[in-house]
């Protein structure tokens, strides 16, 4: 019997997976349990619904994460921060910081954890930022430091 898996199963498959099982298998465990569902013309079709719209729905945000990235990269973020003597600051930026100033400064939020700094911004001066707008997506943002 053909089954469509609605859940991981360990040893079966992973979810919309369609797999071939003993009937008995599929009526006292998979059905049963409602880990997946036969696999009808009409279930599959759902399926394969299903997974276009998620496929859409994937583009869209692949889409809307390039445009993003297209701003932010022609984009520069100035933090006022005190110094100290050579220009060095007292601690140092943090990514949280460089968020809060590209909503304020810019109007974009983002997630301060999707913020790659590759060593601390510790002095006076403009710096690249890494930020990972999606999977495929990553923008440079520039960050000047400057004093108060």
């Amino acid at each position: 019997m053909k089954v469509i898996l609605l859940e991981d199963v360990k040893s079966l498959g992973k979810k919309d997976q369609i797999v071939d099982v003993s009937d008995g298998y599929a009526r006292n465990f998979v059905l049963k349990k409602k880990l997946g569902i036969e696999a009808t013309p009409k279930n599959l079709n759902e399926l394969k619904l299903k997974k276009a719209h998620e496929d859409k729905v994937a583009a869209e945000r692949l889409d809307d994460a390039k445009a993003l990235g297209e701003k932010i990269n022609s984009s520069k973020v100035v933090l006022p921060i005190k110094l100290g003597e050579g220009g060095r600051t007292f601690g140092s930026v943090s990514s949280k910081e460089i968020a809060d100033a590209l909503n304020k400064q810019l109007g974009i939020e983002v997630d301060k954890k999707k913020i790659n700094l590759k060593e601390t911004i510790k002095t006076a001066g403009t710096h690249e930022v890494e930020i990972k707008l999606h999977t495929q997506v990553t923008a440079k943002l520039t960050v000047e430091v400057v004093g108060e």
